[in-house]
């Protein structure tokens, strides 16, 4: 259900500008560099995220990425993005505002990942502070979403950092990694500041 959406989805997205970042969907040209820095990447991911298939890296993987998150934007489901170094247009992780839900819920829930070489220097916060105003106004929703693994302590500075409040605890709420993980739950409000 398209309640309350504002935006266009007949054309491509537009880029999101944060400070230092722009934001974007994917493109089949990001292909090599995507695996590349997944690949360079795969051993500080893998604790975070769900487990990879054996095709994850290949280039038909990455055709069929594309094709979901196309369907996921027309429908108003999800919305992709990559991450880019605004200085020199390099990739340096991803970020996805999925799980949109319209009507009495106007919702998301974000999902992000940093490539190994580009952590702890503002990039995914800078990512997530930009999203922000794309979520709010141009979407139109009301509340953000987004879980982390109680270890991890990165995540929690991260969200904390964009405004979003610890709102609960969710017991074997993710398959992470091949196991069920605890997860801690924030929320973040349009209208909170931060």
């Amino acid at each position: 259900m398209a309640f309350f959406r504002t935006v266009s989805f007949n054309e491509p997205m537009t880029t999101v500008s944060g400070s230092g970042v722009f934001l974007r969907s994917p493109q089949p040209i990001d292909y090599t560099e995507w695996a590349t820095l997944r690949e360079e990447s795969r051993g500080f991911l893998t604790p975070w995220e769900p487990s990879w298939p054996i095709d994850d890296l290949t280039r038909a993987a990455f055709r069929r990425r594309l094709k979901r998150y196309a369907e996921d934007q027309r429908t108003d489901q999800a919305y992709a993005f990559l991450i880019f170094r605004s200085e020199d247009n390099v990739l340096v992780g991803g970020l996805t505002l999925a799980n949109v839900r319209r009507g009495v819920a106007q919702t998301g829930s974000i999902g992000y990942w940093i490539g190994a070489p580009y952590t702890k220097r503002g990039y995914m916060t800078a990512a997530v502070r930009a999203l922000l105003p794309f979520a709010f106004d141009a979407l139109r929703l009301h509340r953000l979403e987004a879980a982390c693994i109680p270890t991890n302590a990165a995540s929690i500075r991260l969200l904390e950092k964009c405004g979003f409040k610890r709102e609960g605890y969710a017991r074997d709420y993710l398959c992470i990694n091949g196991v069920w993980q605890d997860h801690l739950l924030f929320g973040r409000l349009k209208s909170d500041a931060g």
